[in-house]
């Protein structure tokens, strides 16, 4: 993965670290912090968690969710060139949605054959077109520049940013934290409502609520956890007390607070997993050689202990590099496809062992779309993208809005093929708040550019 991508991610983590004044190297035996936060807004009786794949670079949207009709694919081939699949590798992946789409046909790029059983069994749904908006936008709005629209659209930092936060880089909050802050009081622990399996992204900081890092292999601990210090036990003992006792500076003694948290959260998820060895039967299913997977079996394995936990809302996120591919598409964006396919495929399957597949939704996201239109080898920066829903509350087997016309020049095309998003990432995002049991009244806080749209269309049905 290249090293912009997760620029965004680092810097509003510390820009939040910053203003609750957590040093982020307090010790060089520090490894990891656990924050905090504090919110009473909802308290929810059930389990939910939401769930985000976040791939990283833009993924290719046409080679991802493919035009299958012979009109339509005649038209992809021809804008693709060289970079286009073989319509007779698409057959056994043609989707057949239980609703019309006026003689439209998809399939699912080769890689993803293994989610496509769930697509048939209602478990999965595809939702066209979905990109940054401001607001609804038309061609002719966009052209003229005459509303308002995300800064700086096709930059890699800005738009995983403005995706995931709805504001570009330097962002301090983003919509999954936002959700959390809405329900964090209500869990047995506060900290473990957002949960990050792949690092920092600001998609799960909140107004109150910050991320909690997990490894794939359990929590990251403090101090490595090691008994001694330079030999001694003593030391270390010293150590630990010096961070975790309160001194009289206000600085001081809030990198305390966080320290002693840090270490009792993760003693208490530690404990629990224990309760959830990664060699049970529904984990044991999972690729290896596969770091999405790796990720989302941790998260399954939280999952399966979240009422040890206390925890009724759980927000995670999990992501997947290198879709970055303005060269060797070909080469490497099947591989990509079937590490998120087969990922997905295991995440879903131990979801439903665990009893639980209907109170997890796990959804795709990405930078941006790519264009239509190769370059030789690749495809460039886009705008709009296609993307999945999957648990067992999704209203599956089904493709959600308007199949954007192919080709260059269309009503949909903003330059080589780039999509005129018609789903905002709002309004998408919506569908999973509401769905996790965010209020109508709690919707602009969470998504403040829904104010821009009909409240009618803050739902699109999916789940």
């Amino acid at each position: 993965m290249s090293c912009f991508e997760h620029d965004q991610s680092r810097r509003a983590f510390l820009k939040r670290a910053g203003v609750l004044g957590i040093a982020g190297a307090a010790t060089p035996f520090v490894t990891s912090l656990g924050a905090i936060g504090e919110a009473a807004a909802a308290t929810a009786t059930d389990y939910k968690a939401l769930v985000c794949v976040f791939l990283y670079g833009g993924n290719d949207y046409a080679n991802t969710l493919t035009p299958y009709d012979t009109a339509s694919y005649a038209q992809y081939a021809a804008a693709r060139q060289n970079i286009a699949l073989a319509r007779s590798a698409l057959d056994a992946t043609a989707l057949t949605p239980a609703n019309s789409l006026g003689g439209r046909q998809y399939a699912l790029a080769p890689g993803l054959a293994s989610i496509k059983p769930l697509f048939d069994q209602g478990k999965l749904a595809a939702v066209l077109n979905v990109g940054t908006l401001v607001m609804p936008t038309t061609k002719a709005q966009f052209t003229a520049q005459s509303v308002k629209l995300p800064p700086k659209l096709f930059s890699h930092n800005d738009q995983q940013s403005y995706f995931q936060a709805s504001n570009p880089e330097g962002a301090t909050s983003g919509w999954g934290g936002r959700i959390g802050d809405v329900f964090q009081s209500g869990n047995g622990t506060a900290t473990l409502t957002c949960i990050n399996a792949s690092g920092n992204a600001v998609y799960l900081t909140g107004q109150a609520a910050l991320q909690y890092s997990i490894g794939t292999g359990g929590p990251i601990p403090l101090l490595s956890n090691s008994s001694s210090l330079f030999g001694s036990a003593t030391a270390m003992s010293s150590l630990r007390s010096l961070m975790t006792t309160a001194p009289a500076h206000l600085m001081a003694g809030e990198h305390a607070r966080i320290s002693r948290r840090a270490l009792d959260t993760y003693t208490q998820v530690t404990a629990a997993l224990a309760n959830a060895p990664a060699t049970a039967a529904p984990f044991t299913a999972f690729p290896t050689g596969n770091s999405l997977a790796d990720q989302l079996k941790i998260v399954a394995r939280l999952i399966s202990v979240s009422n040890d936990l206390g925890a009724k809302r759980q927000v995670f996120f999990v992501s997947l590099g290198g879709f970055d591919l303005h060269d060797n598409l070909v080469a490497q964006h099947p591989g990509l496809m079937g590490k998120v396919g087969d990922a997905m495929k295991a995440f879903y399957d131990a979801t439903a062992a665990l009893g639980v597949a209907d109170k997890v939704t796990t959804f795709t996201a990405s930078d941006f779309g790519r264009t239509l239109q190769s370059n030789d080898d690749g495809s460039d920066h886009g705008w709009g993208s296609m993307h999945f829903v999957m648990g067992g509350a999704v209203k599956g087997q089904r493709l959600y809005g308007t199949p954007p016309a192919i080709g260059n020049g269309t009503p949909d095309d903003v330059g080589q093929g780039r999509l005129l998003p018609t789903i905002s990432v709002d309004q998408y995002a919506s569908t999973l708040a509401s769905w996790f049991g965010v209020s109508t009244g709690q919707m602009t806080t969470v998504l403040p550019n829904m104010g821009n749209y009909n409240p009618s269309s803050w739902s699109l049905g999916f789940v």
